[in-house]
């Protein structure tokens, strides 16, 4: 078998094995591809020249990878990236040992209309671009070292189709699964737990077997249940069953575990379930998956529960795009972004408005966010141009059932939205199409309550008035929501999407306590606003659809009745860049900017979700002579806060009421501002804030200082230009060069600004208001690698990391 094994990973090219379990292998297949954009119909032909094309690896979005300009068709509510239509192809070799074997081939993710050929043969066309997609090439592979041909045609060309950047291309993981013809079906797994309590927990398990020989045969089951620490604490054998050729069918399986380790947002504990599936004494096949053991429930009166214990939803709203490197998926940054929201206090996900990556869920449950993952942003009713309306017909059952499959055993997912502002809730259809989608997804998991995202959140909205939702879901409103138990009496509440507050990081109008709503309709061009395409960031600008951040924030934390929210957004994405068209092209919304980093408005959600004191002042210090300005602070686990402007007090405020921040008016005086918070009259932080000189050098950080050696590991490094005493220069904008010597390489750059149109592929960035990012992959050789940032007039800066 070893032998096997090592030959199949020879002849495949590259391949990554990523779990084998005696007769079933899992095979990363990223490596090795080639790829052109072009229109051709023909090259799916084995026969057809690639030679000339690009070899890459995979994820890949080749959109990201273009120049932003205004005349291409996904606009810049699209990212202003161009489409098109790419091929991809992939060749390897089998030896005769793979003869009768099953091997799918597995997509996380093409957007859009992938169609793939094997060895010529046609295996079809799947529209959707968020969706798994699985191909059987066991009838057409070549096992005699004849070379197999994979040939992928990915059209994103008809545009608009998105209201937000979707990224082109095979930008998710590709995999290969060579099992036994008589094995189990992991697609089809289902684990649950009915019945949890700290003394005992009952897992169900809905387990498939498949038998594609001929023969009748007879096959045993045994399942084994492992602790987060790795021990066995649980095992059942289902005695034989005969199963048909060419036929399938289910186990079902109740197993105790005893004091069990329940799962939750501080201590997402996880079980590994094993099953093993047995002919006589040979063990043809195991598959392997991890859960977790929770009990939750949404109260109309009491809101959300999680293991019997109240607990407030703090979620954000996420599109799938990863800043600077589009939509290519990437475990490390999937990290990093959550890292940032965790610290932050965030504890729960909308996957705004698709089903996310595979790899978003496994990193929830490992670190404990509650995600409501979203199957749709449109049904039948147009958005776009060319948007999903076009495949609703043929596709939305089959779409949400796989999604539905694919992600029910995720302890993380909570909570399934089937749709995000639908424009049937105007139209009585509205109603059947609701009806039939929640049943479509309770015939496959009845364990979680439906939702979907109603930006008309009235008793009479047709799709509420389907009867079949388990959560009213209010997309902002929010001037609504204390009158919720009498609009919706007996019913539970979940903001699935609120606020819309616009910053850009670094800026500052005043006086930051006249709040403005841009642009004043949402179908209308907003043709006021600052020259520069700028937005300030005290939180006192926010769409009139939405709310400033502590305008919604307030009302959800006073009442129990309101489980929490999903704030719109937790990250800025490519696209959508409201208030603004172009040359704007990417949003304003996020608490965090695109190149991950933190706007104000962190600290104050960090302050109100978390018991970590905290002290943050803004804005920066650099002002003309005289001029008023206003000083905010967030803070926490103090009663009051004092400001020093130069060593001289300026006065004790408190957060009085429902406050949540406090504030100073000032004339500006250059020099030092400090703020110190007390608590029983006991300091417990002090931060400053100095007027800063010129610029004279670059100050680099890395949010990763060990890398592994997997070609795919990444480390953020942030670029800071600061004065000759260290203290940061706002409004420095020079160009920062990056490179690197050793195994690693920059992959991109970014800034935060929304109007900056310089390809993110660059290693040279402009700093916007003072800081920059530079995005630096693992090669799969060790050693150290050194990073160099230089800028015309400043001093040149070196970082050290280690791959290893």
């Amino acid at each position: 078998m070893k032998n096997h094994l090592l030959l199949i990973l020879y002849m495949l090219g590259a391949c990554t094995l990523v779990t084998r379990a005696n007769n079933r292998e899992y095979l990363s297949l990223n490596k090795n591809w080639r790829f052109a954009l072009l229109t051709d119909s023909d090259a799916y032909r084995p026969e057809w020249d690639d030679s000339h094309w690009r070899s890459l690896h995979l994820p890949h979005d080749w959109s990201i990878e273009g120049n932003f300009r205004e005349e291409h068709p996904a606009g810049y509510g699209g990212g202003a990236l161009p489409g098109g239509i790419g091929w991809y192809r992939k060749t390897f070799t089998l030896p005769s040992s793979a003869m009768g074997k099953q091997i799918q081939l597995i997509f996380d993710g093409i957007y859009q209309n992938s169609e793939v050929w094997i060895n010529g043969h046609y295996l079809g066309k799947r529209p959707n671009g968020y969706i798994t997609i699985r191909h059987d090439l066991s009838r057409y592979l070549y096992t005699d070292g004849k070379k197999n041909l994979i040939a992928v045609k990915v059209d994103n060309s008809r545009q608009p189709n998105s209201r937000w950047y979707s990224g082109s291309g095979i930008y998710r993981n590709v995999w290969l699964s060579i099992t036994e013809p008589k094995a189990l079906v992991p697609e089809e797994l289902f684990i649950y737990t009915p019945r949890v309590s700290l003394e005992e927990a009952v897992v169900q398990l809905k387990i498939p077997v498949v038998n594609h020989t001929s023969q009748q045969a007879n096959l045993r089951l045994t399942t084994k249940i492992y602790d987060p620490d790795g021990a066995e604490v649980a095992a059942v054998e289902t005695p034989g069953r005969l199963i048909n050729g060419k036929d399938s069918l289910f186990w079902k399986q109740d197993i105790a575990v005893q004091k069990p380790q329940l799962w939750s947002t501080e201590e997402p504990h996880l079980y590994r379930c094993v099953n093993l599936l047995y002919q006589e004494d040979e063990l043809l096949d195991s598959i392997s998956a991890k859960f977790g053991i929770r009990d939750f429930t949404f109260d109309p009166s009491k809101g959300f529960l999680l293991n019997g214990k109240q607990l407030k939803i703090q979620g954000v709203c996420n599109h799938h795009d990863l800043g600077a490197l589009g939509a290519k998926v990437n475990i490390s940054a999937i990290a990093r972004q959550l890292t940032i929201l965790k610290e932050m206090g965030c504890n729960a996900i909308r996957t705004a408005h698709n089903p996310p990556a595979p790899e978003l869920l496994d990193l929830c449950d490992q670190m404990g966010f509650i995600v409501m993952v979203e199957a749709f942003d449109v049904w039948s009713k147009e958005k776009t141009t060319y948007g999903y309306h076009e495949d609703w017909p043929l596709w939305y059952k089959r779409d949400l059932t796989d999604l539905i499959k694919r992600d029910r055993n995720h302890p993380s997912v909570f909570i399934w939205s089937i749709g995000n502002e639908i424009p049937e809730q105007w139209d009585s259809v509205g109603t059947t199409i609701t009806q039939e989608l929640v049943s479509l997804v309770k015939k496959v998991d009845d364990t979680r309550p439906v939702t979907i995202g109603l930006n008309e959140p009235t008793p009479k909205n047709t799709l509420y008035q389907s009867g079949k939702l388990d959560l009213v879901g209010f997309n902002y409103h929010h001037q609504d929501f204390e009158k919720f138990p009498q609009d919706f009496p007996g019913q539970a509440f979940i903001g699935t999407e609120t606020t819309s507050a616009l910053q850009t990081r670094g800026y500052y109008e005043m006086p930051s306590d006249t709040v403005r709503r841009w642009p004043y309709k949402w179908d209308e061009s907003f043709l006021d606003g600052n020259d520069d395409f700028t937005v300030s960031a005290y939180d006192h600008v926010s769409t009139p659809w939405g709310s400033t951040h502590e305008e919604t924030w307030k009302l959800i934390k006073k009442h129990d009745f309101l489980s929490g929210l999903f704030v719109w957004t937790g990250f800025d994405y490519l696209g959508e860049p409201t208030p603004y068209i172009w040359p704007a092209r990417s949003s304003y919304f996020g608490i965090v900017d695109l190149a991950g980093i933190p706007k104000d408005i962190y600290y104050m959600y960090q302050s109100e979700w978390t018991t970590t004191p905290v002290l943050h002042i803004f804005p920066h210090w650099n002002w003309k002579k005289g001029q008023l300005v206003d000083i905010w602070a967030y803070y926490n686990e103090a009663d009051e806060a004092e400001l020093f402007l130069n060593g001289k007090s300026q006065g004790v405020q408190k957060k009085y009421d429902d406050s949540l921040h406090v504030k100073w008016r000032l004339n500006f005086e250059p020099g030092t501002l400090t703020v110190i918070t007390r608590k029983n009259g006991k300091t417990v932080l002090s931060r400053e804030i100095r007027t800063s000189g010129g610029a004279n050098r670059i100050e680099l950080s890395a949010h990763k200082q060990n890398l592994s050696a997997n070609g795919t590991d990444l480390s953020y490094i942030t670029a800071v230009i600061t004065d000759d005493n260290g203290s940061p220069v706002p409004d420095a904008s020079h160009l920062i060069s990056f490179t690197v010597d050793g195994p690693a390489k920059v992959i991109a750059t970014d800034n935060g600004n929304p109007t900056d149109h310089q390809s993110f592929q660059s290693s040279e960035r402009k700093a916007f208001h003072g800081k920059a990012i530079a995005i630096v992959e693992a090669q799969e050789q060790t050693g150290e690698i050194v990073i160099t940032a230089k800028s015309d007039g400043l001093e040149t800066s070196i970082l050290r990391l280690v791959v290893e």
